[in-house]
């Protein structure tokens, strides 16, 4: 199991939804958080709401994680005024919204630079303290669609299977060459953060809209109990199975649920994203 106790964690995209209240989480757990946003107002408030909890131990970095200079620069400052994070969260997303034809050169490259190539800038920065402490836990927070294909996500989805893949790659290896350095791929259906305001669920019963505070929470006892996946609602689960069908009554079924007509209604955090082409 994964003592949080005065272990520096690192969120990425910390200063708002899961991020946010997850930083919170572990900071209410004991551990020494440490914050990277782009959003400095955001930051700053944030780390102000978490002093209080972490005996002002908390730390926040403005860094965008889509440059890799400014993470290997940004990491350096941490390990020399916090300390090594022995606990890593890569929760910084993006999402476009767009059909492929209505996505602009620049919202692909930016929905990749962060949901998948800053995973190996990040973690490419602390994981050799981990694998030296000979402990650490590395959380990468994915999506279903992660797993499965979604109508107006083909960047989106695309860079979230590439976050699964990542994952189970990552974890293969630290078998290997550091058994006790732990990871976690959380894959959540929707989730109220603001990011996918706008989108539907045909069945709420089975696939609700998430609340945020209880997948931070799930995420905090993940990282605890050492799980390696969480998928969330259960029923997403079942998508591996469902893809022993042919792909006509797969996509019958992923109709059925209202999986591909759940973006019709997109709006999006206000800001989040460059303007489609």
């Amino acid at each position: 199991m994964t003592d949080v106790r005065d272990r520096v964690a690192l969120v990425t995209g910390g200063a708002s939804g899961i991020g946010r209240l997850l930083a919170l989480e572990l900071a209410r757990r004991g551990a020494v958080p440490v914050v990277w946003d782009v959003d400095k107002e955001r930051l700053a408030a944030t780390i102000e709401e978490l002093g209080p909890l972490s005996s002002s131990r908390a730390r926040g970095y403005a860094c965008d994680v889509r440059d890799v200079d400014a993470v290997r620069s940004t990491a350096e400052r941490v390990h020399y005024e916090v300390g090594d994070p022995l606990i890593l969260v890569n929760n910084a997303g993006v999402v476009s919204g767009a059909r492929l034809l209505d996505l602009s050169d620049e919202a692909i490259r930016r929905t990749f630079d962060v949901n998948a190539l800053a995973l190996f800038w990040v973690t490419k920065a602390f994981l050799p303290a981990m694998v030296d402490a000979g402990h650490g836990h590395i959380v990468t927070v994915a999506s279903a669609a992660g797993l499965v294909g979604v109508a107006r996500q083909t960047d989106y989805s695309a860079s979230k299977h590439a976050a699964v893949g990542f994952d189970e790659s990552l974890r293969a290896e630290l078998r290997r060459i550091a058994p006790r350095v732990r990871t976690t791929v959380v894959c959540p259906y929707y989730v109220d953060t603001g990011m996918f305001d706008g989108v539907r669920t045909r069945v709420p019963l089975l696939l609700p809209i998430l609340r945020q505070e209880e997948v931070a929470l799930r995420i905090a006892d993940a990282i605890a109990k050492d799980r390696q996946v969480v998928v969330l609602p259960p029923i997403v689960r079942l998508i591996p199975a469902l893809r022993l069908l042919p792909p006509p009554a797969f996509d019958w079924i992923m109709d059925l649920f209202g999986v591909n007509v759940s973006m019709d209604h997109f709006a999006g955090r206000q800001g989040s994203s460059p303007p489609p082409a």
